[in-house]
């Protein structure tokens, strides 16, 4: 008998010591499981914002809508309330709250749930920040762990800013302060001890206690925060009786909007190619751009009024499309960017490339300026006949199908004659003008290859190969405006990481293109397009030049116009290029300068009116015979209208009198003249 008791005990005692020794090894490796310090590490997404040139917000950027606040920033009635209904205890534990875990679960077994947790406020941080939603024992046992190597890194306070910026509380918002914008429209340091007990409440349930979902309910909640607090010793009776009775009043519930939405696309893509699309979806960036919402709002307004509307559009694409790009010529600053009529993603103000029609003529212009040709030097308008390096002949005709005869360059220019444009490219070479094209801007030009640009109708008429996009030309354009200076265009100036450190800031990058005296003269001649020109819908009434662009097929329609401070350009056309005749109407280059003058005149409208600067080197006033370039004499019989008062480089003026002028009687006697 005494053997089976002594054999009975050496099996119990094998049979515990197997079984401590397996509990052992198993509370052994739930412990050696436990993350390592450097392993929690608090990391949470944070909204980011872009702004406009004046500061106002564009939009923001996010996966979670979390706006991060500083614990100290916030009043002691904010932080109570959150501390008295989730974690009362939350100053007295070191992560776990046993006392509140094992209530926990003698309600869950009462119950035969699994819905009450006993989870503190680090617990919470724990899963919310590293683990996962799951209700299961094993995600509990990792939360204990993860609860208390967090309270071995991180203060209280720490720990409770973690928190108050990270939970949910429905309608895509996360943590006090997009709580408080959203519900209450203020920042969480202004909340009242009421909204932060409203705010509170929600933690529990967003969807239920939401007070834009179930506003009775969401007072009830609040009401019951506050008795927490008074019974925590946050808050006096008569306090909690205050703010009780404190009406519900939230704020208006704002639809998500996003604005110039081309021009956000435009700065995301270069964010996230220079940051990673973590960091600007999460990462709490401060992104401020050159964009005016002011001018940009202009924008897309004359932009739509001034569009046709092609009932039969292909698709789900309202035809014809159409842009508005605007930049500041001294600086390069996007100041607008409109790349559709908003009803898909492409950006037609930087992707689209685009025949520039007679838009282009500016460049072959600008070239015979710069080489001594003059704007009084007359060509002939007539029918003529170019021959190609491909052997073929070439007669361009102009608009309307007539002849000028003896025009000035700067007449040419007005009335966008396509002859005398051949004859400039042709006389100074397609090659100098593509130089001449390159260097203020324009990167589009093929030149090699069978089919290319190297020609006359190309440069003189804009029949470019690939085309040209609104930006570049608006580059080009800027160059006449800042009198000869090139800047490079750039949309954001400065962007700060969510603790305020500037990432980037960006200044103004210039070259000089040109010299002064060929940039003022070739303004003073697009000043003329609009005042007398094919760009008369283009006047808004203040000192202003700019260039008509049509395709010969009526495919695109182009204003590429500027004032000293801003250069717009506006293109309308077909996504799939055809004629653009709607309802029977002929559209064209003389619609999209209308476009850019209601633009102008709105975007421009709080700006004084300033005149080009015009530099030294020139010599203006000298009267000129339209007919032949020459000079005119006093008393000359010519008509008015066949007379200019013109403006020179220094030294390039005519020195000879034109023959039209009919010598006085008296200079045909010798002695009178002696």
């Amino acid at each position: 008998m005494v053997k089976k008791r002594t054999a009975a005990i050496y099996i119990v005692v094998i049979l515990g010591s197997t079984l401590l020794g397996a509990f052992a090894g198993v509370v052994s490796a739930y412990l050696g499981s436990a993350p390592s310090l450097d392993q929690v590490n608090i990391h949470q997404n944070f909204t980011t914002y872009i702004y406009d040139i004046h500061g106002r917000l564009i939009t923001d950027l996010y996966k979670e809508n979390r706006i991060p606040v500083d614990i100290n920033e916030l009043p002691d009635h904010v932080k109570n309330a959150v501390v008295a209904i989730e974690d009362d205890q939350f100053y007295n534990h070191h992560g776990i709250n046993f006392i509140a875990f094992g209530r926990a679960i003698l309600v869950n077994l009462k119950e035969w749930s699994f819905s009450q947790g006993g989870g503190t406020i680090t617990m919470q941080l724990a899963r919310n920040v590293f683990l996962t939603q799951n209700k299961t024992i094993m995600r509990k046992l990792e939360e204990f762990l993860w609860a208390v190597q967090i309270e071995r890194k991180y203060s209280k306070d720490e720990i409770l800013e973690a928190y108050l910026n990270e939970f949910y509380l429905n309608h895509g918002v996360y943590g006090i302060e997009a709580g408080a914008r959203t519900f209450f429209g203020k920042s969480a340091k202004d909340l009242t001890v009421s909204e932060a007990a409203l705010i509170a409440g929600v933690i529990r349930w967003p969807t239920r206690y939401s007070p834009f979902v179930n506003p009775d309910i969401a007072v009830e909640r609040r009401d019951f925060v506050l008795s927490r607090m008074q019974e925590v010793g946050y808050l006096t009776p008569e306090e909690a009786a205050a703010a009780k009775a404190e009406p519900l009043v939230l704020a208006e519930r704002q639809q998500r909007t996003v604005q110039a939405r081309y021009f956000v696309d435009y700065v995301v893509a270069d964010l996230v190619e220079k940051y990673g699309e973590a960091a600007v979806f999460s990462g709490g960036l401060h992104v401020y751009t050159t964009l005016d919402l002011d001018m940009q709002k202009a924008a897309e307004k004359a932009l739509l009024e001034g569009l046709p509307v092609n009932r039969n559009h292909e698709g789900n694409l309202t035809q014809p499309q159409g842009a508005v790009l605007a930049i500041v010529p001294q600086t390069g600053e996007i100041r607008v960017m409109v790349g559709g009529r908003g009803e898909d993603s492409f950006n037609r103000s930087v992707q689209a490339l685009r025949s520039p029609g007679s838009a282009i003529k500016v460049f072959p212009y600008t070239a015979a300026i710069d080489n001594g040709i003059t704007p009084a030097k007359v060509y002939i308008d007539e029918p003529t006949d170019f021959k190609l390096i491909t052997g073929e002949i070439w007669s361009p005709q102009n608009y309307y199908q007539t002849f000028a005869g003896p025009v000035t360059v700067r007449e040419a220019l007005e009335d966008s004659l396509n002859v005398i444009a051949a004859q400039i490219v042709d006389e100074l070479g397609p090659q100098t003008v593509i130089d001449y094209a390159k260097r203020m801007g324009i990167t589009t030009f093929v030149e090699q290859g069978r089919v290319n640009d190297i020609g006359l109708a190309p440069l003189a008429l804009g029949g470019m190969t690939k085309g040209v996009s609104l930006l570049e030309m608006a580059t080009a354009y800027g160059v006449l405006a800042n009198q000869g200076i090139k800047t490079e265009p750039f949309a954001i100036w400065k962007v700060t990481d969510s603790n305020g450190n500037v990432l980037e800031e960006r200044s103004p990058r210039y070259e000089v293109v040109l010299s002064e005296q060929t940039s003022y003269i070739m303004t003073d001649m697009l000043r003329g397009v609009i005042e007398r020109g094919t760009g008369k819908n283009a006047n808004i009434g203040r000192p202003a030049a700019g260039k008509t662009g049509t395709h010969s097929d009526y495919q695109d329609a182009w204003f590429v116009g500027y004032t000293p401070d801003l250069v717009g350009v506006v293109w309308f056309g077909e996504d799939t290029p055809r004629r653009m005749v709607y309802q029977g109407v002929q559209y064209g280059s003389w619609n999209a300068a209308t476009i850019w003058a209601n633009f102008m005149k709105e975007a421009l409208k709080n700006h004084p009116v300033t005149d080009f600067p015009k530099p030294s080197g020139l010599v203006e006033g000298i009267l000129i015979d339209t007919k032949t370039g020459l000079l005119v004499r006093d008393n000359c019989n010519l008509p008015p209208e066949e007379t200019r008062r013109e403006i020179f480089v220094a030294g390039t003026e005519p020195t000879e009198y034109s023959p039209r002028c009919s010598e006085p009687w008296w200079r045909s006697i010798p002695f009178l003249n002696q």
